[in-house]
């Protein structure tokens, strides 16, 4: 990388466009375009399953050149209803990607997803891998049972304080299934059970999400329309195994190897582990991966921020 490329975010930009898209008889998206309209088409995929978009999201692309994307998936943010778990399945997200793109008239754009967003990236590339201009994808998540399993019991290693409280509320005989205990909470439909559980299940995965401490993180995630659609989505997609059959995105990665790509994984990624990045870099050797070593899981991070934005410039300037 030279040092003419970018640094950090884009200044911060208004929509041109935004909309509602009714996909079916329960589920309405929201979705806008920021940027260039006849720029590079980007699609923006957010994490969770469930956290939403936010404004700030808009940045990480230069707006003279991209047509930037952006829409909150099924359940998450603007979309409603907010985090409703029926008809909502990683088949049903990748279908919606198409009637997005279908919708807006765009024939190929570059993917952009970190975390849970990294996850629906692949999963949607290697669908319709003739609809990709290229990935970026950061804190790799691959939701498989080691990893979410990593999420519940092993950050306890690591975040002994954040994981404590995140179990004060169960039962000691509830601990050793806190997927189960807290699938129950949640998908109650009385808000004096499902929010506590929500905001504790959200607020535990924003305290591990950054190399230091950050209030900013922890208070972003407590909000109710993000804890909500996150913890919500997560204990959904968690108990089924993403709806998708075992090891499937790592073993279908020779339908994109030949799309190029940039992997950002920060070192010290607590939530998704580095490992997950790892093994993808040796599926697809032929992605260029990028390790942050002073940073952690969140996209805020300084370092993960850089990398990003110096992403989407080697994107315009094709020097991946």
């Amino acid at each position: 990388m030279t040092s003419d490329i970018r640094p950090d975010l884009f200044p911060a930009i208004e929509p041109y466009a935004s909309g509602l898209l009714a996909l079916d008889d329960l589920h309405t998206m929201y979705w806008e375009q920021s940027g260039n309209a006849d720029g590079v088409p980007v699609l923006f995929l957010h994490g969770g399953p469930g956290a939403g978009s936010s404004p700030a999201h808009r940045q990480f692309y230069d707006p003279t050149y991209y047509r930037i994307v952006i829409f909150d998936q099924r359940g998450a943010g603007r979309s409603t209803p907010l985090g409703e778990t029926r008809d909502n399945t990683t088949p049903h997200l990748i279908r919606d990607i198409e009637t997005l793109r279908q919708h807006l008239g765009i024939e190929e754009w570059l993917v952009f997803g970190g975390s849970w967003g990294s996850t629906l990236a692949l999963a949607y590339g290697e669908a319709h891998p003739e609809r990709c201009l290229g990935f970026i994808l950061r804190g790799i998540f691959l939701c498989r049972e080691s990893e979410i399993d990593w999420f519940l019991y092993g950050l306890k290693n690591l975040f002994p304080e954040e994981w404590h409280t995140f179990v004060a509320s169960l039962l000691p005989s509830e601990r050793s299934d806190i997927l189960a205990a807290y699938h129950h909470r949640l998908m109650d439909q009385d808000p004096a059970v499902h929010m506590p559980a929500a905001r504790a299940w959200s607020v535990y995965e924003g305290s591990c999400s950054t190399l230091l401490p950050s209030a900013e993180t922890v208070g972003y995630f407590s909000g109710d329309t993000v804890a909500l659609g996150l913890a919500r989505m997560e204990a959904h997609y968690f108990s089924h195994d993403i709806f998708l059959p075992k090891n499937s995105l790592l073993d279908n990665v020779d339908k994109i190897r030949l799309i190029p790509a940039i992997i950002v994984q920060g070192r010290y990624d607590a939530v998704c582990p580095i490992i997950s990045a790892d093994d993808l870099h040796h599926a697809w050797p032929q992605a260029s991966y990028v390790v942050v070593n002073d940073a952690g899981h969140s996209v805020w991070e300084p370092g993960i921020r850089a990398e990003l934005v110096r992403a989407t410039e080697r994107f315009k300037t094709g020097r991946l």
